[in-house]
């Protein structure tokens, strides 16, 4: 059993920089989260004292599209989605990698049809200036954003199989 100084000596791997669309992407969702948690928190307690907040659903969900682009371009550059490694724990190293190189490239293909799909719903609405409900929160650029997250991983998710992603 190990010590707790052996533990403690153990090297630490250095944090590596981020790229400029890394930190965009970031920020995105750092921002997107911390809007919607003082959006939720104005909204409670404004319900406790009778007082409501028109539109808090609304700017929660805008919110979570931030949020949501910016925490699926980090997750997927760095390789740190949820895995349930049952089946490729239990195979040969050779035929754990090319599980993993055709589970990447399913997730390249899927994230890059989700990306299509995204485009083609904001081309057809684009012209039609469409917003939400109450506060008239333009849908428009929230959806264009999203689409430049999933294109974004679907290249990463290429590259990770490339060998260009861990730069």
């Amino acid at each position: 059993m190990k010590s707790q100084d052996d533990i403690s000596e153990k090297q630490v791997e250095p944090v590596k920089a981020f790229s400029a669309t890394e930190r965009i992407f970031l920020v995105i969702g750092s921002l997107g989260l911390a809007f919607a948690v003082l959006t939720d928190t104005i909204a409670v307690i404004g319900r406790h004292l009778n007082i409501a907040l028109l539109g808090s659903i609304e700017i929660v969900q805008a919110c979570i599209v931030l949020l949501a682009s910016g925490a699926i371009v980090a997750a997927t550059k760095h390789g740190n989605h949820a895995r349930v490694r049952i089946l490729t724990g239990r195979l040969k190293p050779d035929h754990s990698a090319k599980l993993n190189y055709f589970t990447a490239i399913i997730s390249a293909i899927f994230s890059l049809l989700m990306a299509i799909g995204c485009a083609w719903i904001i081309w057809e609405v684009w012209n039609e200036h469409e917003r939400s409900e109450i506060l008239h929160i333009p849908l428009a650029w929230l959806r264009l954003l999203l689409f430049i997250a999933l294109v974004l991983v679907s290249a990463y998710f290429l590259c990770s199989r490339f060998g260009e992603s861990k730069k």
